[in-house]
Formats: structure tokens, sequence, C-alpha cells
């Protein structure tokens, strides 16, 4: 600390902070150039590693901050998908796991031990090669299904039983491997460290069960987005560490730490919370994995590093293709699964490592062989959603050929109660007034879904009969599982503005079209707002309680038609919503000089005011774009539009009859159209 201190009172940034500002602005220009081209952001993250790396342009030399960040980022991606497996769909897996995976492993180093041998390398180096070329890249295999939203797809599943399998392996195969260099403990040491791994993660999953639920309950009744990120993170890592002090690797202790949370009913709240930190260290992770690849030598020494990527693919290929068709799994999936895991993993960098120290190198080939391994391990990663994608469509095709179906889409996420979202309204909060609205929607047969970071409302709401989603509506997670984007009406009861212009925010990049509608206690601005997404507010100060549910039931497609027909029915006159906020957005080649006062309006009544207040009527309504006051127009016995512009000097009424969008100045007698919506 003092001597970042120093740094900043000398004038100078701090050392760190430059090889940050590079790793940043390096991922996130590679990985926009990545996704503008359609290439999948993980490759983006693995070049722009290549790119500012020490054997490239050198721009970060110190590689132990980018691997602390980079370990953070895989223990939040494994934690992350965690939550999404439950204990009893685990247990679903064990054959996948035990079998699939132990077989997996076993026929890899028996591959590796027997092509090797043909070379005259000695089987302690070629089970050691095995051991390398077996673990697949837990961080990329997982954050590549999750994009892709085939975490729960039958693919998905196998890889994570394989993935799972090779995480717990690591623990002997770091003990083994010492051995296999002369050195290290006795067989004894081998199945301690193992029992002591099972039991640590048998304790683990006991406190899923009895424990986590409660204690997530209680702190999810703070209702503090901060402590419940706190805490969430605290168990995360507090897991992952507890693990690793068994043997158990770090990654699979996060990830079990996402499972003790996916017993909870606060599991998307907490998924919904940590999802920007895991996005940021994720990619750190890519970008420290790019950094290891020596250009240098891979031109200098290409062949060699092509022959071990072809070793890999085909070794690894067959064994995982092997292992797959001994528990009968389809095709289909058999074929995609070869692909996608046909990469070497993460660990295998701390694997080799250890090797290293015992006197082994991959393949016996010594600095070279290390050199090569790096090489076809970066090569691997960056080719793997390619492979995967390949692997997907090779499949399909086996498949058909044989003349059955072809692997089906990805499950579709479901909210609570495993009802998939659409066509609805989406409610954030479960107080007084939505309370009473959810009950009118109800009642009028209208689908909803309550999300709401209190338990107590979220019980009540369930209570009640509701949909209800845990979590906070400000996080983007949280409203995709709520099916904000199929929304027809997304309703915001906040008592702070800000809060309200929050999720509008949000919920108007996830749903363009659909109605938003806020309630609030007092007059905030409306231009911010409007500038947020919102359609609709109403006012406590203005109407009570009934009066959201029936703006609400009013924007309904089918509803409004009704409401608009009924009221013109028995009125024979146009009437205003007066919680709808007039926007008008005049064309910017109009040659008015008033434009400049044209700003958000709330009407201010139904119904010409002053025609109401005089029980006279009206022919055609006025809306001021200055203050919101409703007049007739001039073809109206009373011409109160014009008499309000004389007494206000409010020069511009906007037209408030149905279908109709344009203004006009009263001073400069001006037709204003409204500016052209982009295309």
């Amino acid at each position: 600390m003092q001597h970042v201190l120093a740094s900043e009172a000398g004038g100078g940034p701090p050392a760190f902070l430059v090889e940050i500002v590079a790793l940043m602005l390096a991922a996130a220009v590679i990985g926009y150039l990545s996704t503008r081209l359609r290439i999948v952001p993980i490759v983006g993250f693995l070049l722009a590693g290549v790119a500012i790396g020490p054997h490239a342009l050198g721009l970060v030399q110190s590689q132990q901050a980018i691997d602390a960040a980079a370990e953070v980022g895989v223990i939040l991606l494994l934690f992350t998908i965690g939550i999404e497996f439950s204990l009893a769909r685990l247990a679903a897996m064990w054959r996948l796991i035990l079998i699939g995976g132990g077989l997996q492993v076993v026929i890899t180093v028996g591959v590796a031990v027997g092509a090797l041998a043909l070379f005259g390398v000695s089987w302690q180096v070629g089970v050691f090669t095995g051991f390398l070329v077996s673990l697949s890249s837990t961080a990329i295999v997982l954050r590549l299904l999750a994009s892709q939203g085939e975490t729960q797809s039958d693919t998905g599943r196998t890889a994570l039983a394989y993935l799972i399998f090779q995480d717990l392996a690591i623990v002997v195969m770091v003990l083994l491997v010492p051995m296999l260099g002369g050195e290290g403990g006795s067989a004894l040491d081998v199945a301690v460290a193992l029992g002591t791994a099972v039991a640590v993660v048998a304790v683990v999953l006991v406190v899923a069960r009895w424990v986590m639920p409660r204690l997530l309950e209680a702190v999810a009744r703070a209702c503090s987005p901060e402590v419940f990120l706190l805490a969430v993170i605290a168990i995360c890592f507090g897991t992952a560490y507890l693990t690793s002090l068994a043997g158990v690797s770090v990654s699979l202790g996060a990830f079990l730490a996402g499972m003790v949370v996916s017993e909870s009913r606060h599991s998307e709240h907490a998924l919904g919370e940590i999802l920007p930190l895991q996005i940021l260290f994720s990619a750190t992770f890519f970008v420290s994995v790019g950094m290891l690849l020596d250009l240098g030598f891979l031109v200098g020494n290409l062949p060699l590093v092509l022959a071990a990527v072809l070793g890999v693919v085909l070794v690894k290929g067959l064994a995982t293709a092997a292992s797959a068709v001994v528990l009968r799994v389809r095709p289909a999936v058999t074929v995609a699964l070869s692909l996608l895991i046909v990469q070497v993993g993460e660990f295998s960098f701390v694997l080799e490592r250890v090797g290293r120290e015992a006197g082994l190198s991959p393949a016996g080939l010594g600095a070279d062989g290390t050199q090569a391994f790096i090489a076809a391990t970066v090569l691997l990663m960056v080719a793997t959603p390619w492979l995967g994608s390949g692997g997907r469509r090779l499949g399909a095709a086996v498949e058909q050929r044989a003349g059955r179906p072809a692997v089906g889409p990805a499950p579709v996420p479901t909210t609570e109660g495993g009802h998939v979202p659409g066509d609805h309204v989406v409610i954030s909060g479960y107080g007084a007034a939505t309370r009473a609205l959810a009950a009118e929607l109800a009642a009028a047969g209208v689908p909803l879904v309550v999300v709401t970071l209190n338990p107590d409302g979220a019980a009540e709401a369930e209570a009640d009969g509701h949909r209800v989603l845990r979590g906070d509506s400000t996080r983007r997670h949280i409203l995709d599982q709520a099916g904000v984007a199929a929304a027809r009406v997304v309703v915001i009861p906040e008592d702070e503005p800000e809060d309200a212009r929050r999720i509008a925010s949000v919920v108007r990049t996830l749903a363009p079209d659909a109605r938003i509608v806020v309630r609030l206690d007092t007059a905030t601005d409306l231009a911010e707002l409007v500038a947020a997404g919102v359609d609709t507010v109403v006012r406590n100060d203005r109407a009570g309680h009934t009066a959201l549910g029936r703006t609400v039931l009013g924007a309904l497609p089918d509803a409004a038609d009704r409401f608009a027909a009924a009221e013109t029915g028995r009125s024979g006159r146009t009437r205003v919503d007066v919680d709808r906020i007039v926007a008008f957005r005049p064309d910017p080649g109009t040659p008015c000089p008033h434009t400049s006062m044209i700003r958000p309006v709330l009407p201010s009544a139904p119904g010409c005011e002053d025609c109401l207040r005089a029980g006279t009527s009206w022919v055609h309504l006025r809306t001021c774009l200055t203050c919101g006051h409703v007049g007739c127009c001039d073809s109206s016995p009373e011409r109160h539009a014009s008499r309000h512009q004389q007494d206000q000097d409010h020069p511009i009424m906007a037209s408030a009859e149905p279908g109709e969008d344009w203004a006009y100045c009263y001073l400069d007698e001006t037709l204003i159209r409204p500016a052209s919506t982009p295309g």
C-alpha cells in the first residue's frame, strides 16, 4: 500500500495499473471485434492474451497478478455452473461421472502410453503425458455450453460429468506424478488423499441439504443486495478454500459451493448478483491462457506443434468416444462430446509444473516438449468453439443417416414452477399496491410473474398463488428468468425514482416492445424516466392503488381496445390516458423556434379541464407540451387550448386524438411533425 501511495505521490501511475489497463483494453477491443465478426468471445480473449503477452507485444510482463485474477475467474465460473445443478440432478449422473469419466481418463492414459512406447518412450513418461492429455478445460467447455444455452442438454450434462471426474482425478494425479519421477509417497498416501477428498465432498453435500437454505433465507431477510452478494462470495470462496485444504481442486470446490446454493430458494438471486463478477474474471482467465503462447516457438517448430495437436485430438477423441459407447450414449451426443472436450485443460499446466520438478516432460522431449505442449494446448482452446459446433453438426448428420431424430435444442429457460414465461405481466416487488394489482390480473386471467428481494413478500405472493422469482430486478439475469423479453407489461412500483429508472433501463434493453409502467409516490423528472424507457407513470399523489390496476389492464392490447370502446361509447368523446407519458419528439427540420419548450408531460385530466369543470362538451382534445394541460381544440365551442396558450404563454399543443401524432405552435401557426423513427 505504501508503495502504491508513493507511486501516486510521485506523479506516476502504480506499476500494476499499466498492465491491468492493457489487459482490460485488449480484452474489450478484441472481444468487441470478435463479436462483430461473429466469433465466440472466448476466442477473442485468448487472442488478446497472445497479443499483449510477454512473447508478443510485451505489454504485460508480470504474470503473478494475472494468474491470481484468472484463478478467481475459474472459481466464479464453476460456482455459477454449480448453481444450475441440484443434488438430485448430480445423483442422477453418477454413472456418467464414475464410469464414463473414469473410462475416458483410463483409456486416454493407456493409449498415450502405448503410442509413445512405439517411439521408445518409457511408460512413466507415457503415463505422465496421458495425465496431461486426459484433462479438459472445465472453464472453456462450461462457458461455451452456458453461452449457447446447452448446459442442461444431453451433451452438456455428459460433458459436465466427465469434467467432474477429471477434477477429482487431479487429486490422485498430483500425488502420482512425483512417484513416476522416482519421488513422492506411497500408494497409501494416494488412498488417504482420495478418501479425504471424498469425505470433504460428502460433508459439503450435507451442508447443502440442511444448513445453506436456512442461512441464505436469513441473509435475504436483510433485503440488502450488498450483504447478500458478500455472503454469496464468502460461501463460494470459503467452500473452495476448505476443499482445497483436503487436496480437492478449487474448481471442484467452487462447483460444490454452487450446488450448495442451488438447494436454496434464493439460487437465482445469488446467480444474478455474482454474474457480473464472473464475466469480468472469466475474461481475465482466458486472456491469461493466451499469454502463455510463444509465437516464436510456434513458428519455428510448427510441424512439432501440429503433430502434438493432431495426436491429442486422435488419442483423446477416440478415448472419449469409446467411453461414451460403453455407456450406450446416443451417437449424436458421443460425437459432439468427443470434439467438445478434446482440448487440454488449464489444470494440465499445474500438473506439467509438478512433473517438471520431478524430472518429467511431455513425451520426454524436455524443454521443447513443454513448449510444444503449451502451444498445442492454447491452439486447441482457441479451436474449441469450432470443434464443438462441428461436433454438433456431425453428430446430427450421423443420427439422421441412421434414421434417428437429431439432438434437439437445449431446454428453454423457465421461471420457478417450471412454466415457460411469455405474453404475461412482470411485477417488481410485492407490496400493498402490487398485491391488489396481482389479484386483479389473476381475476382477469392474465398470467404474471412477481420478482422480489423480500423473503416475506415472496412467501406471501406464493401463498396467493402467484409465480415468484426471488432476486434483484436490476439484474439482467433475473429479468431473463422472469421472461421479461416476452412480457406485455412490466410494472415497477418504487419509492425512489432513481431505483425505478435503473430497473426500467435494464428492462428496456431486454424488452423493446413491452409497456413499462412505473408507480411513484412523488413527482419526478419525466425526461429522465422517458430516457430510461418508461411509458406510463402512475403517481400516488394523483390517484390511489386502484388506478394502477386500471392502468395495467388498460395497457394490455385486448383490454385497451375494450376500455377505449367503452369510454367512447359512454361519453361520445375522446378520453385521455392521464398516466401515459406524452413524449413528443419534433422533426429536427421544423422551422419553429419554440420547440425547445417541448418536454415530456403527463396529461392533467382525462378530458378538457375547463369543459369538465363547467360541464360542457368538446370536439377534439389537445395536450400542452410544456405543462401537460389538456384543453379542447379551436373546433370546440370554448377553444380552451387557445385560451391556455394565451394565459400561460405555452406555445405548443399536441393532438390527444387516437392515431394522430402531430403538434401545433400557436405563435408561429406552424404544424409540427414528429421526428422519424430510426429504422
